[in-house]
């Protein structure tokens, strides 16, 4: 079945960087909407970038917009998040998840996403 593994996250300072990894297991992702997401303590799940497998259809939430980068790989079914000049509102609980539908584009709707990771913390702190 189905399992998404996020790695990849820990305390930095502001104006660092991580890079978080998602790879999926028992699914070939190829064609399937993918999306990465975080979590702050108290408030609701966001939506964060998104990528679609076979074009690289890319959607990014304005907050990160030309700090972070989705990526992906085919052939390894791994999903990256590279975060640049990371503040400490970018603190949460980040999570990938795969699109309900092999659709074309995608979203940052979690409504959209059926199968999710645990999860891996991202804290920017001084």
């Amino acid at each position: 079945h189905l399992q998404l593994v996020e790695s990849g996250g820990g305390l930095v300072q502001p104006g660092e960087s991580l890079r978080l990894s998602c790879v999926a297991s028992g699914f070939t992702l190829t064609n399937w909407p993918m999306g990465w997401f975080r979590q702050a303590p108290g408030k609701a799940p966001e939506g964060v970038s998104c990528i679609v497998m076979s074009d690289e259809s890319i959607n990014y939430v304005d907050s990160v917009k030309g700090r972070f980068a989705i990526s992906r790989d085919n052939a390894s079914d791994t999903v990256w998040l590279q975060m640049t000049n990371l503040q400490p509102e970018d603190t949460g609980l980040y999570y990938c998840a795969v699109g309900r539908d092999p659709t074309p584009t995608c979203t940052m709707s979690n409504g959209d996403y059926g199968n999710w990771g645990l999860g891996t913390q991202v804290t920017v702190s001084s």
